[in-house]
């Protein structure tokens, strides 16, 4: 076992165990290597560090002591949930101590009177929402992760999810959050009530990627449940067609609660899968639903189903019973897991860009696949501009790495020369730093850096994620990949 990285101290090894053993016990920690291997990334699956030390506290209070003894050993320290970031978010730069906070799983209360739910971190999102079944509530923010990802890993990202282009994101539902700060202080930000006075430090909070601190409670808005869903599947012969569609329906004045878009490589893999009867030779479709009062619904449902047609859509289809509505979200929101019938490895991108600008990003996508020899299908928010751009590869093969990593960069570079971003809901991380400075003035990081530093003085919680003034990290990155950003 390697503990060198933990500390600066001459500590022996067995000491630092002995200390963080007081706090959990033998059962909460992992130090052997063939253990740490597991943690070595996240979703992020192009860059690996493996942690000195994986901890599962139970308590707000073993929390406390852990960052405070990472403080007293000058130990870095980084939080973790599920693992499911697709950004390289929880790797542990650096080595040290991986705080893992799936154990702190309960669902402290519900009070559905006043619409809002109080949980610990490693609730399992759809956990919530299965506990909330028959109270004519739910928890809105669903991630296509949403079976396996946890509330405090979406309110380090802010994530989004297929309803996003309707309910909004993560940091739309969090109306406060209990958090242990890197000095190993606790601090609430928040409450059960709208509109605190004073500044928006729950929504500072939120999004800051665990650089902040570590959150051991979040209080969440519960949203009323649709009287009534309406559910569509469009299916067009080109990508262009179906994104046409796309402006035409948001262009309508039309809001559905989800406007999501797979390509054919998709198709194939989710028809595969779940034999859902997904025409194989359809360029692209549309999952499109609308949901509110009966009334309402149907009068949007058919005036989508036109306007489809309008943009040469071969068919609509609707699904007529809830078990045919689950399928199709089923379907979508494990996309990503049949990819695993394509290839052995998948780097999925997550930029935004203008939704007029969707077909210019796509075409620009075919190109890039094609240039770096990488098969490359989609699977995307397309409502919200929000595009996921799955590359296919093989981890084994270095030179497929860097195409891969070389793939990326022209997409989200493109993403920013079409005038949208680099992050639609999964975040920075370690993977994206080297953007910031083409996202931002010298001043915009060097305020963000300011304002890191008085939650994080030391830097020693999630060191090296999101802004490129964290260990150089952006450099860090061309070193290890030969790659440079291409702006």
């Amino acid at each position: 076992m390697t503990l060198t990285a933990l500390a600066s101290t001459a500590t022996p090894a067995a000491e630092f165990l002995a200390r963080f053993r007081r706090i959990v016990g033998e059962e909460g920690m992992l130090y052997n290597p063939e253990e740490l291997v597991v943690y070595e990334c996240d979703g992020y699956t192009v860059e690996k560090k493996v942690p000195d030390l994986v901890l599962f506290p139970t308590t707000r209070d073993q929390v406390v002591e852990i960052v405070q003894t990472c403080n007293a050993l000058g130990v870095p320290f980084v939080p973790r949930g599920a693992g499911t970031s697709l950004a390289g978010g929880t790797l542990p730069v650096g080595g040290g101590v991986m705080i893992t906070l799936t154990r702190m799983k309960q669902i402290l209360e519900i009070n559905v009177r006043d619409r809002y739910a109080v949980v610990e971190p490693g609730v399992v999102n759809v956990h919530l929402t299965q506990h909330l079944k028959g109270t004519g509530f739910h928890y809105a923010p669903d991630p296509s992760s949403q079976g396996a990802c946890t509330i405090g890993g979406n309110v380090a990202t802010n994530s989004g999810g297929p309803h996003t282009l309707k309910y909004g994101v993560t940091v739309n539902h969090v109306l406060g959050v209990e958090a242990v700060m890197p000095d190993g202080s606790v601090v609430e930000f928040g409450g059960v009530t709208e509109d605190i006075p004073g500044y928006d430090m729950t929504g500072l909070f939120v999004g800051s990627e665990g650089t902040f601190g570590i959150v051991t409670k979040v209080i969440v808005r519960l949203t009323r449940d649709p009287a009534a869903y309406r559910t569509m599947l469009g299916v067009f012969e080109t990508v262009e067609a179906a994104t046409q569609a796309i402006s035409g329906i948001i262009g309508a004045g039309i809001v559905p609660a989800a406007l999501e878009m797979m390509d054919q490589g998709i198709i194939e893999a989710v028809e595969a899968a779940f034999h859902f009867g997904f025409p194989l030779d359809a360029g692209a479709v549309l999952l499109i639903e609308v949901d509110g009062l009966d009334v309402a619904v149907d009068g949007e449902a058919v005036r989508i189903v036109d306007i489809c047609k309008q943009h040469g859509a071969r068919e609509v289809r609707a699904a007529n019973t809830p078990k045919e509505r689950l399928l199709l979200w089923k379907s979508r929101k494990q996309a990503f897991g049949a990819i695993g019938r394509l290839s052995p490895s998948y780097c999925t991108q997550d930029g935004v860009v203008p939704r007029t600008k969707l077909p210019d990003i796509l075409a620009f996508i075919t190109e890039v696949s094609a240039r770096q020899k990488l098969r490359i299908v989609n699977v995307f928010h397309a409502g919200d501009g929000n595009i996921h751009p799955i590359i296919l590869f093989d981890e084994r093969d270095p030179d497929q790495v860097r195409r891969v990593i070389a793939a990326g960069d022209e997409i989200l570079s493109k993403c920013i020369a079409l005038g949208g971003s680099v992050t639609g809901e999964h975040g920075i991380g370690v993977e994206k730093i080297s953007f910031m400075d083409h996202l931002f003035s010298p001043t915009d990081l060097a305020v963000m850096g300011d304002v890191r530093k008085v939650f994080n003085p030391d830097g020693r919680c999630s060191p090296g994620k999101l802004l490129p003034t964290a260990g150089g990290c952006g450099m860090e990155h061309i070193e290890r990949t030969g790659t440079r950003r291409a702006m």
